[in-house]
């Protein structure tokens, strides 16, 4: 299942592990990414707490998680390769995240309701 939040970050969970990257939206907005700063694995994150940042041609967005949990791997063909993000953002995530409190899923969108959220924003 795949959950988004409003900062246009999403979250692909299996199980209790959630990979999170940028919305196919979100990297259409910021055109060619060229950088992207990811933490460490080991590192924890918090739901809605900075964890990183986009860089693109156009401009730089920072990076919030959807989820709580520890970073247990960083997608590392991102560092030599950051345009992998505008070929296909869903499957080309970020950080991957041993989800703590599966509770916070409740607060995200699923597809439907990001896609109603995105349409509005446009408007």
């Amino acid at each position: 299942m795949i959950y988004y939040s409003k900062t246009h970050e999403y979250a692909r969970v299996e199980g209790n592990t959630a990979y999170i990257g940028i919305s196919d939206y979100a990297q259409k907005a910021l055109g060619n990414v060229v950088y992207v700063d990811m933490p460490e694995q080991g590192d924890d994150v918090a739901a809605g707490e900075e964890f990183g940042a986009v860089e693109s041609v156009k401009a730089a967005s920072d990076l919030f998680s959807p989820v709580s949990g520890a970073v247990v791997n960083i997608n590392e063909a991102l560092i030599d390769n950051p345009r992998l993000i505008n070929e296909d953002a869903m499957t080309n995530w970020i950080i991957e995240v041993d989800m703590t409190d599966l509770s916070e899923l409740d607060g995200l969108m699923d597809e439907e309701a990001y896609a109603n959220f995105c349409s509005a924003e446009k408007h």
